[in-house]
Formats: C-alpha cells, sequence, structure tokens
C-alpha cells in the first residue's frame, strides 16, 4: 500500500505546516502502530485530534528525533 503524501497546512504566507498520519509517522520511525501510539500517549510525541483522526506536525517528530538524539548523546 502507498502511502499518501501528508496533509500540507498553510499557516502564514509562505510558511506551511505538514500534518502526517500515524502510518506515515510509523514508516518514518520504522516503528510499529502500537509504539507510536505508546509515543502519542505518553506525551513524547505531539499531535493533534481533528475528529477521530490523528495527526502529528512534521515540526513534532523533528523535535522528538532532535530530543531523542540529545539523550542518547548524555547518556
Amino acid at each position: 500500500m502507498a502511502s499518501l503524501p501528508p496533509a500540507v497546512l498553510q499557516t502564514e504566507p509562505g510558511r506551511t505546516l505538514e500534518l502526517l498520519t500515524v502510518p506515515q509517522v510509523m514508516a518514518r520511525l520504522q516503528l510499529g502502530r502500537s509504539a507510536v501510539y505508546d509515543l502519542l500517549r505518553t506525551g513524547q510525541l505531539a499531535s493533534i485530534t481533528l475528529g477521530r483522526a490523528r495527526r502529528i506536525p512534521n515540526h513534532a517528530l523533528a523535535d522528538f528525533i532532535h530530543t531523542r538524539l540529545e539523550q542518547e548523546a548524555a547518556a
């Protein structure tokens, strides 16, 4: 099954915000569905809910990765 492109919102003139689905985050992190939902549930990965759909801003995924890299470097 092919991944759909991320939803893109225009937040300000010249600036866009990408919203990723859980399957897109699963593919980017190479994690399973349960692992991604655990990250969302524990607040390690920020998201928004639109109706019943969960969306993860692209910058939230980047922040999560940077935070994990810093934690690994400090260990």
